[in-house]
């Protein structure tokens, strides 16, 4: 049973115990986005606080019976105000948990990743984690990087990878099986991301990522499939039972997440990790349980990771997220402005509970 993990319901019921978060939402200001909240609060799950044109939220919230206390709504002008509000809550200490609401990815990200005011950590890498539920599939299956990191190279996909099998770990996978994903399972010279695989796979064996096993280069027909590994030879202990798929680029990544929750029936709960607070990415399009799913996700990573408040005034279907370029999410250096905490250091959300 090493390698099973609850579904979302039961996801959600650990969080509610666990809970409430409080979450500072952008925009929140959309039906969608406020019946997921609401219904979080009504399970114990979160606290929401409603960043965004009050007199929206207030029709909105009439609308579904939810009567929402005057102090969680916070005005503001505009989404770019919105989004550098609930960096700022977490900042000030005020907010555990940020989630994007009726706002463009883009801008949601440009105050997250912001060098001076976001919510950067040095020595951390930005990266996002689709964890997918499928029809008949009895395992979550994460999918990364599918919405932030465009073309990561080696030591990116490596950062990438042990914040995924760290998000895992956390969900309760002891030690998470990674297929490094390819169009072949052969390592092949005119194939880039089959080398990288290979070097990922040596990477693992020599301990530079740790918590999990992982193996490549893979198809994705034998990483999920028992059957079609068995067909073709493939001698892999991650081969047909794969945890995350590790894809090559954010276009593959983007390709795949979409294909499984509009053809295949999946519910698609994003988040990013590497920042110094879970963060629910959320496409304007996501319905209600991949929201409330991601939020319940978010709340245990709340939960089971350090964590302290930054300093108050110290110096992007979540399948929509806007891809960033490489100085934008790549590990900031450790004298960067994002300065400590009083108590220790910030919180390194995904990382496994020891």
């Amino acid at each position: 049973m090493n390698n099973k993990v609850a579904p979302f319901d039961a996801l959600t019921r650990a969080a509610s115990k666990a809970g409430p978060v409080r979450v500072a939402v952008a925009d929140a200001a959309q039906r969608v986005v406020m019946e997921t909240l609401r219904d979080a609060e009504r399970v114990g799950l979160a606290t929401p606080l409603l960043v965004g044109d009050p007199n929206a939220i207030r029709t909105i919230a009439a609308d579904l019976g939810w009567a929402v206390p005057q102090d969680a709504i916070i005005a503001v002008a505009d989404d770019s105000e919105a989004a550098a509000r609930v960096v700022a809550l977490v900042r000030e200490g005020k907010a555990d948990v940020v989630m994007k609401g009726n706002l463009h990815t883009d801008i949601f990200m440009r105050a997250l990743l912001d060098k001076d005011l976001g919510l950067r950590l040095p020595g951390q890498r930005v990266s996002h984690v689709f964890v997918v539920t499928l029809p008949g599939h009895e395992r979550l299956l994460g999918i990364t990087d599918a919405a932030i990191n465009i073309a990561p190279d080696l030591t990116a996909k490596a950062q990438i990878c042990q914040n995924a099998v760290n998000l895992f770990r956390m969900l309760g996978v002891v030690r998470p099986k990674v297929a490094v994903l390819s169009a072949v399972e052969t390592v092949t010279a005119d194939i880039a991301s089959t080398l990288d695989a290979a070097c990922l796979t040596l990477m693992s064996r020599r301990g530079q990522i740790t918590g999990a096993e992982v193996d490549g280069p893979l198809a994705l027909d034998n990483a999920i499939s028992a059957r079609a590994a068995t067909e073709k030879g493939i001698l892999s202990g991650v081969a047909g039972y794969a945890d995350i798929l590790l894809v090559p680029d954010l276009v593959s990544g983007n390709i795949l997440a979409k294909s499984l929750e509009y053809l295949a029936g999946g519910v698609a709960a994003g988040i990013a990790i590497g920042l110094a607070a879970p963060v629910v990415l959320t496409s304007r399009a996501d319905p209600a349980p991949a929201r409330l799913a991601a939020l319940a996700i978010a709340t245990l990573m709340y939960d089971r990771s350090p964590h302290v408040e930054p300093r108050p005034g110290l110096a992007e279907s979540s399948i929509a997220a806007a891809p960033q370029p490489e100085d934008a999410c790549c590990p900031l250096p450790a004298g960067s402005n994002l300065q400590r905490g009083p108590v220790g250091t910030p919180p390194q959300f995904g990382e496994a509970a020891q």
